[in-house]
């Protein structure tokens, strides 16, 4: 967006004293600046009140979880192996 420069800002300048007359000019400076004062104190007045409500709100903390692992299997029981021929050993249970 285009800002205004010095040309336009005489143009609309002359413009509004042509539409207000010199002797409303001042009266109507008085009122735009009233107005804008009042604006800035409501704007100043919300951001107060939001920053006193804000230490009111419990905040929450991130944490940072680890991450979840598998548990490790049971060790497999060794298979047991059939008796060799000819071996005469009892099997051990």
């Amino acid at each position: 967006m285009p800002s205004i420069g010095w040309q336009e800002l005489i143009i609309v300048l002359v413009i509004i004293l042509v539409i207000f007359g010199p002797k409303r000019l001042p009266e109507v400076g008085r009122s735009l600046g009233r107005g804008i004062r009042e604006f800035k104190k409501s704007t100043t007045e919300i951001q107060e009140q939001l920053t006193k409500e804000e230490p009111a709100t419990p905040t929450v903390e991130k944490t940072v979880a680890e991450p979840k692992t598998a548990p490790e299997p049971a060790a497999a029981p060794e298979p047991k192996s059939a008796p060799e021929a000819g071996s005469t050993e009892p099997k051990a249970s």
